[in-house]
């Protein structure tokens, strides 16, 4: 880890919760918010790296984590998690929405079933995440909320049609909260991460042909890791960017 990075005093001691923290891009969030001494609940449904990620930062002497397992599509249990950090930590001060799922379908294999176990995955719980923090953020008059987006929408990318369309209506989403819950004080932005080099990626989707292209897309010729949009989203979830709401950061090496 850079030694190198902002640090934000606002964020410290501040009640985060964050959807999809077991690992990837969730599991960097989960480590820079600790490392802003902020009192960190994430939720996943994979206990074993969620576990792992615990220990590892306990490890490194950085405050522990609230770790509970829960499915983002079982929406009683999300909210009763939101509730269950908000009672160990105070009421959420900054929310954000992580969890998704890209894995890749296509238009002919598209069942009424399978776009709507997409949507509730990749959309439906960033409503419903919103709505169980609202009160206490109202009550407070600030927070701020953080959607996780895609540029995959502004590209059309091909093979995941419902992935790209939910990753479209978190930015409408977004938009929207942010007019919604402006007036109560609360910030409300959006994240589009361009090809991240999680572990997943690497893994199921990174070849020699494709890391071709993708620096032949970017403006910066170098791979895009979860450090780099965990960074966007501290300075968006700390008071340096207070007056900032309704608004998408690309964070994908100029490649759109």
């Amino acid at each position: 880890m850079s030694n190198k990075r902002a640090h934000y005093p606002s964020l410290a001691g501040r009640s985060v919760f964050i959807s999809g923290g077991g690992s990837g891009i969730g599991a960097m969030l989960v480590e820079f918010f600790a490392r802003q001494k902020a009192k960190v609940c994430f939720i996943d449904i994979a206990d074993a790296p969620a576990k792992a990620l615990c220990a590892q930062l306990i490890e490194q002497g950085l405050p522990a984590p609230l770790y509970i397992r829960c499915d983002v599509t079982d929406i009683a249990a999300l909210q009763a998690a939101i509730a269950q950090a908000a009672q160990r930590h105070g009421a959420i001060d900054v929310l954000v929405n992580n969890a998704a799922y890209d894995e890749r379908h296509s238009l002919a294999d598209l069942t009424p079933e399978l776009w709507q176990s997409l949507i509730d995955v990749n959309l439906r719980h960033h409503a419903f995440a919103i709505q169980a923090v609202a009160s206490g953020m109202r009550a407070r008059k600030s927070g701020s909320i953080i959607n996780l987006s895609s540029i995959t929408w502004l590209k059309g990318t091909p093979g995941l049609p419902v992935y790209v369309t939910a990753k479209a209506g978190i930015v409408g989403l977004t938009k929207a909260m942010a007019r919604e819950l402006g007036g109560d004080g609360i910030r409300v932005n959006a994240v589009l991460p361009g090809w991240i080099m999680t572990q997943r990626q690497i893994e199921k989707w990174l070849t020699p042909e494709a890391e071709v292209m993708l620096m032949r897309n970017q403006a910066l010729k170098e791979k895009l890791y979860p450090e780099d949009v965990a960074a966007m989203v501290l300075f968006l979830a700390a008071e340096d960017s207070r007056l900032i709401s309704g608004q998408s950061f690309n964070v994908d090496g100029g490649a759109t």
